[in-house]
């Protein structure tokens, strides 16, 4: 790699050759989530953290590498995975952890910030500040090695059996905490209270580590509404709450923002505003879906796949919007409420006052394949559980449709998913297991660069009751144009 692609930050698809990414491998808070406040830290169930680490994210791990850094893997495995080395190759604050700088884990980002000691000093404050910490506690932090206390600030736990915080079990979803968009990152404002930490450590991690030094000057935070705190519990709308789950680079040029559960109207409305003010995008597209758990945000509902090919929730499709399969009685009797409907503005920076509308959300992903990515090809739509009931709910619920391009046409996504699997089939992939694909690609049988159309399918029993996806898993930093 040269010299000057060991920081890029460069983002302009969704689809692009993914170079470099931002992770979090599952960490001790997340086997600290209990039942009564699983809900409350945004998780449906408690999970078994030695099953979704071991024999599920391990194999993310090693797909990731395979693909991005495959150096760090390669001829390696039966050390990594042999039991008396305890596994420490996946531990980030282990002096064996893989160290990537393509697949970058930020847990030893923030270690690596924590070294100056300063910053170390604010931070510690600002976390005491926030958890409402005893001063004596807070002292007792600044005796802390860099990479204990990276790991106390994200797990909540000094030791295996000490607690001093609440963990924030959702750092794993690292889509959420920003967004690259060409050479800008844009930092979220998280929805719910149990993901104010992860904000604030993210914050640090931006604007101080030498990984993003060269693209401070582009970093985006959206300001709160003036007087936001004197608004009334039905003024939600006008908060400014944004997670990168709602974000989507579709080109260069084109972008897309969800109003859902976790983003506001008036966030939508600052990011337009600044972004086009700073000439990031010429073209924003707002996708607002109802605002339900089920959904959550836009990437649970439809992902890219390739430049004509999304997989999507059929409840969103021209179809359905239009009721083509009812009789006129029903489509009179059965019209959905509005609150239930999806609604697709897009705005140009150059006619502002006058944006278009989608009435479907095929017919704005059909645009972008067309006339933003020029595709001569007839645009497809894989649905999620084949768009048969119930497996269509029951599949996008576990995250059918959530899926993270390595490059275009080679996605992962979960194994569980029979119906979902079936239709991607049907649109002539291969569906490859993450053993297979691993074993072909350490053998040579396969290579990363000839792969073509494929679904990787990783293990899911535990990690799909998380309530993410890989496209939630990952937040690229660099993709190759298309």
């Amino acid at each position: 790699m040269a010299k000057n692609d060991l920081a890029k930050v460069h983002v302009s698809s969704e689809i692009g050759t993914l170079k470099r990414l931002l992770v979090h491998s599952p960490d001790s808070g997340l086997g600290k989530v209990v039942p009564s406040k699983a809900q409350d830290w945004l998780f449906e169930d408690i999970v078994h953290l030695e099953t979704i680490r071991r024999k599920e994210y391990d194999y993310y791990t090693k797909i990731l590498l395979y693909f991005l850094d495959p150096g760090k893997i390669r001829g390696r495995l039966h050390e990594i995975d042999d039991p008396a080395n305890r596994f420490n190759f996946y531990k980030p604050d282990h002096a064996d952890f893989y160290r990537s700088e393509n697949v970058v884990e930020l847990q030893w980002l923030l270690a690596d910030v924590l070294e100056d000691r300063e910053i170390k000093l604010k931070l510690i404050a600002s976390v005491c500040a926030l958890e409402n910490c005893s001063y004596e506690m807070q002292e007792s932090l600044v005796n802390l090695t860099p990479a204990q206390l990276a790991k106390l600030f994200i797990s909540g736990t000094n030791n295996e059996k000490e607690m001093l915080f609440p963990p924030v079990p959702n750092f794993i979803f690292t889509r959420d905490i920003g967004i690259v968009i060409n050479d800008h990152i844009l930092l979220n404002k998280p929805a719910k209270k149990a993901r104010t930490r992860e904000a604030l450590l993210i914050k640090y991690i931006f604007y101080n580590h030498p990984l993003f030094a060269h693209c401070r000057e582009n970093i985006i935070e959206l300001p709160d509404t003036s007087h936001h705190f004197l608004l009334p519990r039905d003024g939600d709308d006008k908060k400014v709450t944004l997670e990168g789950g709602d974000i989507m680079v579709v080109t260069k040029e084109h972008l897309l923002i969800g109003i859902s559960e976790r983003t506001t109207m008036e966030a939508a409305h600052q990011a337009i505003r600044i972004l086009f003010e700073k000439n990031v995008v010429k073209k924003i597209t707002v996708v607002k879906i109802p605002k339900k758990r089920d959904y959550m945000h836009i990437d649970t509902v439809f992902t890219q796949v390739k430049k004509n090919m999304w997989v999507m929730l059929g409840a969103f499709s021209k179809k359905t919007i239009k009721m083509e399969d009812a009789d006129p009685i029903e489509r009179v009797l059965d019209e959905r409420k509005k609150e239930d409907k999806i609604r697709i503005i897009q705005f140009r920076k150059k006619d502002q006052e006058n944006p278009v509308h989608f009435d479907n959300l095929e017919e704005l992903l059909a645009d972008i394949s067309k006339h933003d990515l020029k595709c001569e090809e007839k645009v497809k739509f894989i649905y999620s559980g084949n768009n048969q009931f119930p497996f269509d709910a029951r599949e996008q619920w576990t995250d059918s449709c959530n899926l993270l391009a390595l490059k275009e046409g080679v996605v992962l996504g979960y194994d569980r998913n029979d119906k979902t699997l079936e239709a991607f089939e049907a649109a002539g992939f291969k569906i490859v297991p993450a053993r297979e694909m691993i074993d072909k690609l350490e053998s040579g049988e396969w290579t990363t660069e000839t792969l073509e159309d494929t679904l990787i399918t990783m293990p899911s029993a535990e990690l799909s009751r998380a309530r993410g996806g890989f496209h939630c898993m990952s937040m690229p930093l660099w993709r190759e144009d298309i």
